[in-house]
């Protein structure tokens, strides 16, 4: 039953990010951007997201996760002050 637990696991993570998208723009549409803690508070959980995220894609760490993981470090390098000049 490994299957089944995989499945579920990667169909879990997709409904995950589908109520995410449905939240923000619920919140785009209602205005809740207004408020300056509520807005804050929505960067960092993206933030985090976007970590863990990046995370479940590496973990495996098959040609596809090694380049992904190529990828998004270079990306980051680009920022200042935490990329290289």
């Amino acid at each position: 039953y490994g299957w089944l637990i995989r499945y579920m696991h990667a169909n879990g993570a997709s409904m995950f990010f589908i109520c995410l998208f449905l939240h923000v723009g619920r919140g785009l549409y209602y205005g809740s951007y207004t408020f300056m803690e509520t807005w804050n508070i929505g960067v960092l959980l993206l933030f985090a997201v976007m970590a863990t995220a990046f995370m479940g894609y590496v973990l495996p760490w098959g040609q596809m996760s090694f380049w992904g993981a190529t990828v998004i470090t270079n990306l980051l390098s680009a920022i200042p002050y935490i990329g290289t000049t």
